[in-house]
């Protein structure tokens, strides 16, 4: 008998049941401005879900305006926090939901975003820590994106400092963490070794260099999924794009064999944000 409802809505969160996750961020319109063309935003989401995408993380305001019909193959992730490219700080991140609000919404699993080396990391800390408090009240899954960012951070690739990032997001309570990846890529590895929860690497390598090439490296370094966001979005064929990414998430065991495509390729690009 379960004593929570949390196990059910995580078993949502991987459409194939392997604990394989393809998320798609779209709470940029918040902090950047529309996702989509006048119009549009109904027919990207439809797109989103016929590419075979896990889930999509909204904020709640857009949540409410979703057809229930739409998200019968995919997972709603309501994310609590929120800072705009306007701020004097960008890298400041305020709880703008709980999960109270996300549980009412139907939501599968809440989101909270944490930038680690930031002039207001201490506060995000703390409310990672009660956002984590409710999320075990309500059954409710934590996704948490935790990056280093901010004026203290020199390196923020480092494998090592990383390492250090996702045991951040598992000790405060979060059932699995979104961060940057490790460069070398190969490295994410010892990030993934050293991670009590699942992780997932977020965006993908700004320089246009391939995508799927970029996903199968980070699975075959030992990633539960990706969370990429602008690079699909911004496509001219998100469902296409989508259904190739979802592939290599969902195919096939990545037992850490640290061969990937063209390595040389992301020996020095920084990865992108989603």
């Amino acid at each position: 008998m379960l004593k929570s409802g949390k196990p059910l809505r995580w078993r949502r969160l991987s459409l194939t049941g392997d604990d394989r996750h393809l998320l798609i961020p779209l709470d940029h319109s918040v902090s950047d401005g529309p996702v989509a063309p006048p119009g549009q935003w109904e027919e990207l989401l439809k797109a989103l879900v016929a590419g075979g995408a896990d889930g999509i993380i909204v904020h709640k305001g857009r949540a409410r305006t979703l057809d229930p019909a739409l998200l019968r193959n995919c997972a709603l992730v309501v994310h609590l926090s929120a800072s705009t490219a306007c701020s004097a700080d960008v890298d400041a991140k305020v709880l703008v939901g709980d999960v109270e609000e996300a549980v009412a919404l139907g939501a599968d699993a809440v989101s909270v975003h944490v930038n680690i080396g930031s002039d207001t990391e201490g506060r995000q800390l703390a409310d990672l820590g009660a956002v984590a408090r409710s999320c075990d009240t309500w059954g409710m899954p934590l996704i948490a994106m935790v990056y280093p960012r901010g004026p203290r951070i020199e390196n923020p690739h480092d494998p090592a400092l990383l390492a250090h990032i996702v045991n951040v997001a598992a000790d405060l309570g979060a059932d699995m963490v979104k961060t940057s990846v490790a460069l070398p890529l190969a490295r994410m590895a010892e990030v993934v070794a050293h991670s009590p929860i699942p992780v997932l690497a977020a965006g993908g390598p700004p320089d246009g260099s391939d995508l799927i090439d970029y996903g199968t490296a980070v699975m075959a370094a030992g990633c539960h999924g990706l969370a990429v966001g602008r690079r699909i979005f911004s496509s001219p064929s998100p469902a296409a794009l989508v259904s190739r990414l979802a592939a290599v998430v969902h195919s096939g065991e990545f037992t850490g064999d640290m061969s990937m495509p063209n390595p040389s390729a992301y020996s020095t690009i920084v990865a992108g944000v989603a």
